[in-house]
């Protein structure tokens, strides 16, 4: 279960470990830059939610929401 940023960070790291791609690669084709992929990865809770979802966009993920 995702909790927090840093849940996210892990997520996003082992999908992109996983397809074989650099953070830089991933700040490329995701439109973001190669920091906030780092910092993201590190589970900063400050990152801005659409460039968030730019980066699961582009690694194939989806993030769903629901009710507890």
């Amino acid at each position: 279960m995702i909790n927090t940023a840093e849940d996210i960070g892990k997520w996003v790291r082992a999908r992109r470990k996983e397809i074989g791609i650099t953070q830089r690669e991933l700040s490329l084709t995701s439109g973001t830059g190669i920091r906030f992929i780092i910092d993201l990865e590190k589970g900063k809770p400050t990152c801005h939610i659409g460039k968030v979802l730019a980066v699961l966009t582009t690694l194939g993920l989806r993030l769903d929401l629901k009710e507890r």
